[in-house]
């Protein structure tokens, strides 16, 4: 909690943006993966929303429904960033107690 002295509650802000600075870093070395058409396709992308790789089942690519394939493509870029946005949320969240902060989350 933070504490009323106004000398002590700026150097709790200091502290606070510092881990939340620490955190946002780390992010990008985090990654989350996305698998979908029972892993068919397969995202995996970091804490910064960066697409670190994309894997297609070779047997799904049939050039008579190009379609279905990128379907699923969007459904995985769409599940992967969901993932990393929660990622981002729960790593963030533990210092601002869950309170939205705009340009964070």
């Amino acid at each position: 909690m933070l504490g009323g002295n106004p000398n002590q509650l700026a150097k709790q802000m200091q502290q606070m943006q510092a881990k939340l600075a620490k955190i946002q870093e780390e992010l990008g070395d985090e990654t989350v993966e996305a698998s979908v058409g029972g892993g068919v396709v397969k995202i995996v992308m970091t804490g910064h929303q960066q697409v670190v790789s994309v894997s297609i089942d070779p047997e799904a690519l049939d050039p008579e429904d190009p379609e279905t394939i990128q379907d699923l493509m969007v459904a995985a870029f769409n599940e992967a960033l969901k993932n990393s946005q929660e990622l981002a949320s729960q790593r963030l969240g533990a210092i601002t107690g869950g309170m939205k902060i705009p340009g964070l989350m």
